[in-house]
């Protein structure tokens, strides 16, 4: 009996001690797991910040050109603001529904701003800021991560208004759009035509900026 005994209770603690091992092999595993969600969460902050700082500094650029009498299009949607007389405006012109609309956006009120811009762009589709309202529509989809929107909206002012000086900002965008769809090789088609395009501009710069961080084919 005594040697009965012994046999269970060997078979037993090597019972025991499978389940402990599977059980700590289960913890490895879930702690693994744990590690990659913390690092694809830090990411993600990562690329948010990186976006908001993107349209942080194209709306700074835009506000500054406007301080010191920017010409119109060329130093972005604050500078066309200020070229334009505000007197005697109907609070649904064009103009007033783009002031609206980029105020939001530089208020971080991303809702708004691409409401506003949305139906400023169905409201005049080829009014004197048509060609701007499609970029910061474009820009209000992309630092919301709407992608699909965005890379239409930058399309749109291409092929919209090839010679307004929004094409290489719009460019630019729509490259870094299709690179964050995943679209690798669309998204560096389109960054080398900004560079060869538009050379000697800051979309140009930053373009080719980019395209040395791409992977390689």
């Amino acid at each position: 009996m005594d040697r009965v005994d012994r046999i269970v209770s060997n078979q037993s603690l090597t019972e025991m001690s499978q389940r402990l091992d599977a059980l700590q092999a289960e913890m490895r595993t879930q702690q693994g797991r744990i590690e990659e969600l913390q690092n694809e969460n830090e990411q993600l902050k990562r690329q948010q910040r990186d976006l908001y700082a993107d349209l942080e500094k194209r709306l700074q650029a835009a506000t500054s050109a406007a301080a010191v009498g920017g010409a119109g299009a060329a130093a972005g949607a604050a500078a066309e603001t200020a070229a334009r007389p505000a007197t005697a405006t109907p609070d649904n012109s064009e103009q007033a529904q783009y002031t609206r609309a980029f105020d939001a956006l530089k208020a971080r009120n991303y809702a708004a701003a691409t409401e506003g811009f949305r139906s400023l762009a169905a409201t005049y589709p080829q009014g004197e800021l048509a060609d701007n309202t499609q970029y910061w529509l474009g820009e209000s989809y992309y630092v919301t991560q709407e992608y699909d929107h965005a890379a239409a909206a930058f399309q749109h002012v291409l092929s919209g208004w090839p010679n307004s000086r929004k094409a290489p900002d719009a460019m630019l965008k729509l490259g870094y759009t299709q690179i964050e769809q995943k679209k690798l090789a669309a998204g560096r088609a389109t960054l080398q035509q900004v560079v060869d395009k538009f050379p000697g501009t800051d979309a140009a710069k930053l373009a080719a900026d980019r395209l040395t961080k791409l992977p390689a084919q």
